[in-house]
């Protein structure tokens, strides 16, 4: 056991302002201002927290695809770093998220900072969807005309190490590239180099980031003139270095559905500039359904992506709730926020057959989960005639593996005549040999089926501890396959008999799995190498009362790892006896910021002591290893006045 021993002192701890939050010292995202900023940047260990840990997911069709246009959204809501920049979440109440991943291609986050580092939730998010996050590096006004000088007047030398210090920092941090803003009036030698300035860029980032953008936004001509075309002309066509040039149209003059519909009836790709809109003008309380109603709005106008890679895991979760669920059970109560928390986002939409008479709708629900906030809210009718209705979840183009495994946790409300089932639609279908699924037609080129569950579930992907939740019913399925695509999950709900009368149902889904069975499920592993660092004591002056915060830092594969879950047991001393353990939170790197944690005193001769733990928990599997005490201890006494 790794014990570390620490005298109590009410002294300042050397953290970087930059990287966390001067009141509590949580830790932050950030931005730079201006060049001598950018310059003087050296990565550190305090810099840990805002390297993302979600590789971009692939996702079909690619965004190297040419053939199809591309969609843009640049995020800049009310300046940008709000809620956002807490790395480790807040407790923010109906704050802003963004969901409809599947529509878009690539993400700007957007702030008038010069040099604009996307918050790391953000890239998470967004990676998990296989969606290129972009930051932005912008100038304006007088100010920004003579920082633009500074660097683009003066030889190559300048410029280059300004592209390189971005490349680094777009590197380092994991997200895709930069948006090029330049949005004051330049001379005519600052005009010049822009075009090899954006060259030199995007040739150092796709040197040093596969599949890195550049992007260049229509401000200045040729001339140095302060002057948006709107199109690609002789007057900016020297600028088409930088990428996203096939015609991208931004919404402007016209309202957003008219000019999206003309965008693509040329064929042009578009950018979407502050959605957010939809929650800084209406009410926050009904965000949600507001921004379900703009994007309903415009997704026939939008081409939406498929899940192109295994396994794939969901408990819906926005990354926002108002309680914190753990299999079921509610653990924390109280709103909450961390983009870094949100989960595959599915399709949000409506079916109806035989003229009306049934259907099925979804939305997001806030009030119940398995895991996280949220969970997907099913409404529907199912007619006397109709004897089912489908509705797809996640569009796939997934080659299958010769044993699929599939599960569904969910909660049934009103119909007991109502049974739910997954289904699963395949390509290829004549070379296709599929057990286990009933209704197949080897004549179809594609083909829904409805699987047919476990009798017992595997026991990788269930445990009697986590089985108690009331309500919540799970079903498991497996699948052998060859040859064959999987191109769409969807849940359906059907009949168990027919009784001549129309029924009504109400159904959340908790969680959806998708997993390649063929291989072995991952065994798992405790976390290594834990230590600490950066301790900081702090004692109310009216209540006495304790104060620690501290850094944590372990070792673990981050492949398929959801969270992990970081527990405290303390104070222990020859008065006191052990504590229970206390979860303190989750953490979605292997580094996690303890802040603020309420400690009794120590009860000398003995110290007192505070034992940490990290839990991770799979996404592949349902197993979490028990807290294993003892993996850290911190042994702290007060300080005498003896001491040197």
């Amino acid at each position: 056991m790794k014990v570390y021993k620490e005298v109590i002192r009410y002294e300042s701890v050397p953290l970087s302002a930059r990287h966390h939050d001067r009141a509590t010292t949580e830790p932050i995202s950030f931005f730079f201002s201006n060049l001598e900023e950018l310059f003087s940047w050296k990565p550190t260990t305090q810099d840990m927290f805002n390297i993302a840990v979600t590789p971009l997911a692939k996702r079909y069709p690619p965004l190297d695809n040419s053939h199809r246009p591309k969609t843009l959204v640049c995020h800049d809501l009310m300046g940008g770093y709000l809620e956002d920049r807490f790395i480790q979440g807040s407790d923010s109440k109906d704050p802003y998220v963004f969901y409809h991943w599947q529509y878009i291609d690539i993400f700007v986050y957007f702030s008038h900072r010069m040099f604009t580092v996307p918050p790391v939730c953000w890239t998470n998010a967004a990676h998990k969807h296989g969606v290129s996050v972009l930051g932005t590096f912008i100038t304006e006004w007088e100010d920004g005309g003579k920082m633009c000088e500074s660097f683009l007047a003066g030889d190559e030398a300048t410029y280059k190490a300004v592209a390189d210090q971005m490349v680094s920092l777009a590197r380092f941090y994991r997200f895709d590239g930069w948006l090029v803003n330049i949005e004051n009036v330049l001379s005519s030698v600052a005009v010049s180099r822009v075009p090899l300035f954006l060259s030199y860029l995007t040739e150092k980032l796709h040197s040093q980031i596969p599949g890195g953008l550049v992007i260049w936004y229509d401000s200045v001509i040729h001339t140095g003139e302060l002057k948006w075309q709107n199109e690609l002309n002789d007057d900016n066509r020297c600028r088409c270095c930088a990428e996203f040039r096939q015609s991208s149209l931004e919404f402007t003059k016209l309202s957003w559905v008219q000019a999206l519909e003309m965008i693509r009836q040329y064929g042009f790709s578009a950018a979407l500039f502050a959605p957010g809109w939809v929650y800084e003008c209406f009410n926050r309380e009904q965000f949600l359904e507001n921004q379900q109603k703009f994007w309903s709005l415009i997704e026939n106008h939008l081409y939406s992506h498929s899940l192109s890679a295994l396994p794939i895991c969901s408990s819906f979760c926005l990354g926002r709730g108002n309680k914190r669920f753990s299999y079921g059970q509610a653990e924390e109560i109280g709103p909450w926020f961390n983009l870094s928390a949100q989960e595959l986002q599915p399709m949000l939409s409506e079916v109806s057959i035989d003229e009306g008479t049934s259907y099925v709708k979804s939305r997001i629900c806030p009030q119940d989960a398995w895991h996280g906030g949220n969970s997907l809210l099913i409404e529907g009718t199912l007619s006397a005639d109709t004897n089912g209705v489908s509705l797809r979840l996640f569009p796939l183009h997934v080659p299958a593996p010769e044993k699929l495994m599939t599960s569904i946790v969910y909660k049934l409300e009103g119909a007991p005549n109502v049974l739910v089932s997954l289904e699963l639609s395949t390509q290829d279908a004549p070379y296709c040999s599929v057990e286990r699924i009933s209704q197949l037609s080897a004549e179809a080129p594609s083909q829904s089926h409805t699987l047919e569950p476990l009798t017992d579930p595997p026991q990788f992907l269930t445990t009697p501890e986590q089985d108690k939740s009331d309500g919540w019913s799970k079903r498991f399925y497996e699948v052998q396959l060859s040859g064959c695509l999987l191109n769409s999950l969807s849940v359906r709900f059907s009949r168990t008999q027919q009784n001549g009368e129309e029924e009504s149902f109400v159904c959340r889904v908790g969680e959806i799995r998708v997993l390649d069975a063929s291989l072995p499920p991952p065994h798992p592993v405790q976390p290594s190498d834990l230590t600490l660092s950066h301790v900081h004591w702090r004692r109310d002056q009216q209540s006495d009362q304790l104060f620690v915060s501290l850094t944590l830092h372990w070792s673990h594969p981050m492949d398929n790892i959801r969270h992990f879950r970081i527990y405290c047991r303390g104070v222990t001393c020859h008065r006191a006896p052990a504590s229970q353990p206390h979860l303190l939170g989750l953490a979605h790197a292997c580094i996690y910021r303890v802040v603020d944690l309420p400690v009794p005193n120590p009860c000398p001769p003995a110290p007192g002591t505070l034992e940490f733990t990290v839990q991770p928990v799979n996404r592949d599997i349902v197993q979490t290893l028990p807290p294993a005490w003892g993996n850290l201890a911190l042994e702290f006494v007060e300080q005498t006045h003896t001491e040197v």
